[in-house]
């Protein structure tokens, strides 16, 4: 399978990711990983009303994801991959997915959260599991989009 590009964003599919990245990235299937929208109609009505006409669109709980990537499933596809935290990573390559490259865009705040960037808020479990990404070989990147600067995540994490 070609997995084109991995996005951890908060929003997960939104305008900027729908009109901007997936022309970017040349997909074929946007793939929202995420246990709790999986399961909610309305989540996922408002994820499939942002999917770019032409695209296909998978929103799939962490197993099933991983299950049907290892199959092969998605083998003739351009597959762009969009989850919300680094944990959904973490697990995804532990069942098996093959994931080399991720882009940082947009972790949103909360009253727990300690700004990063002006896009990307973090929790110290956010930040343990960018590290063990780190650790597993994949290149962490940040950007908000395409026409931004691409930084180097753990660069930035080293101020942090």
């Amino acid at each position: 399978m070609a997995i084109t590009a991995v996005r951890i964003d908060g929003r997960l599919l939104h305008g900027q990711v729908a009109n901007m990245w997936t022309n970017v990235v040349g997909a074929t299937r946007i793939m929202v990983i995420d246990n709790e929208v999986a399961v909610s109609p309305v989540a996922k009505a408002g994820i499939k009303l942002a999917k770019p006409a032409g695209v296909n669109l998978s929103i799939l709980n962490e197993e099933r994801a991983a299950n049907n990537i290892v199959a092969g499933r998605y083998d003739s596809q351009k597959v762009f991959i969009l989850v919300k935290r680094p944990a959904v990573l973490l697990k995804l390559i532990a069942d098996g997915v093959p994931i080399k490259v991720v882009n940082v865009g947009n972790m949103s705040q909360s009253d727990e959260t300690k700004p990063l960037t002006s896009s990307i808020n973090l929790v110290p479990q956010d930040v343990a599991d960018f590290n063990e990404l780190h650790k597993l070989g994949v290149k962490l990147t940040a950007q908000m989009v395409p026409s931004d600067p691409l930084l180097d995540l753990m660069d930035l994490l080293k101020k942090f």
